[in-house]
């Protein structure tokens, strides 16, 4: 599996060019997204849509297709003519159901040519307020003392919401009993109600929760410290090794021609370069990516790679 995408990505800059690639885009573009709308995965596709539109000079029309752990959205983007014209907002959730599906109809690492990366934002280690611990620390200190008693929250099994947890109770020897939500939202609401006592979240998801004093983050679960919460630690000043959090890119049916991924791939990084942009995203508590498309399958093996032995460790299966 570790050479897919980037093969993927060789096998589309070295097809030749077809008639249709001379003049593209020639009508709107899709972007499909596998989750539905206003979370902070659509809020990152609409902004990067918005500005594509403006350089490709077509509409980007954002289509959003949940489920199954994104595989709806990639099926659809799979099934769908190697032309360019539909586009997949690639989520690190597609890199976890590659290893979480073991009958998908639709391979991420086999049928997708890697683009560009876009963003990369942290998830937030948090609790209660009236939690005991307020250091990485004094939790790890009170869940070793108190083994399976803390109830930890995901937006589903399988979730990075859920692995992130899950890599954490690897490295430190620590046990949580997993409360799987239907989303976000409900665990974010059991969490400050107090039904539960941990979550690992989306940042955009907790931020402004964590401002207003509704929540205590703990940690950031990216190896650096984030600029939108400043004076929250990473997990891996205290955890060596520790790193999750979630990340988007674009992707194409694998056949798209070389010529179109490098259009796309120009454009993309173009936008992810503007100040505007990039400073929008920077509120959300995201940081830009953009690289070469080979580059971004190199990075989504390691992906694949990483979450398999998380998920095998736990043995977690789909509900």
């Amino acid at each position: 599996m570790a050479l897919r995408f980037v093969a993927a990505a060789a096998i589309a800059c070295a097809l030749s060019p077809s008639a249709y690639a001379l003049d593209y885009p020639t009508k709107p573009v899709r972007l499909i997204v596998g989750v539905a709308p206003g979370g902070a995965n659509d809020t990152v596709a609409r902004l990067v849509a918005q500005a594509l539109a403006e350089r490709l000079g077509q509409p980007v029309v954002v289509e959003n297709r949940p489920g199954a752990g994104g595989n709806i959205g990639l099926e659809a983007v799979v099934n769908a003519p190697p032309d360019g014209y539909t586009l997949l907002f690639a989520t690190s959730a597609n890199a976890l159901a590659a290893s979480f599906y073991d009958n998908a109809n639709a391979d991420f690492a086999r049928d997708i040519a890697p683009v560009t990366s876009l963003v990369r934002g942290p998830l937030v280690m948090e609790v209660n307020p009236s939690f005991p611990a307020k250091t990485i620390p004094e939790f790890i200190a009170y869940a070793k003392a108190n083994p399976g008693k803390i109830n930890m929250a995901s937006a589903g099994i399988g979730n990075t919401t859920h692995v992130a947890g899950v890599l954490f109770m690897m490295l430190t020897g620590t046990t949580f009993t997993h409360v799987p939500y239907r989303g976000g939202a409900p665990a974010v609401a059991d969490l400050m109600a107090g039904q539960v006592q941990l979550y690992f979240d989306g940042i955009s998801g907790s931020l402004g929760y964590i401002r207003a004093g509704k929540l205590r983050a703990l940690g950031v679960t990216t190896a650096q410290r984030t600029d939108v919460l400043p004076d929250v630690p990473s997990i891996a000043e205290f955890v060596p090794g520790y790193e999750a959090g979630g990340w988007y890119g674009i992707g194409v049916p694998r056949h798209v021609t070389g010529e179109i991924v490098d259009r796309l791939n120009r454009d993309i990084n173009a936008s992810l370069a503007d100040p505007k942009l990039k400073a929008r995203l920077a509120e959300l508590g995201y940081a830009t990516m953009g690289s070469s498309p080979a580059e971004f399958g190199k990075f989504i093996e390691q992906e694949i790679d990483k979450w398999a032995k998380v998920i095998k460790f736990a043995g977690i299966k789909p509900d």
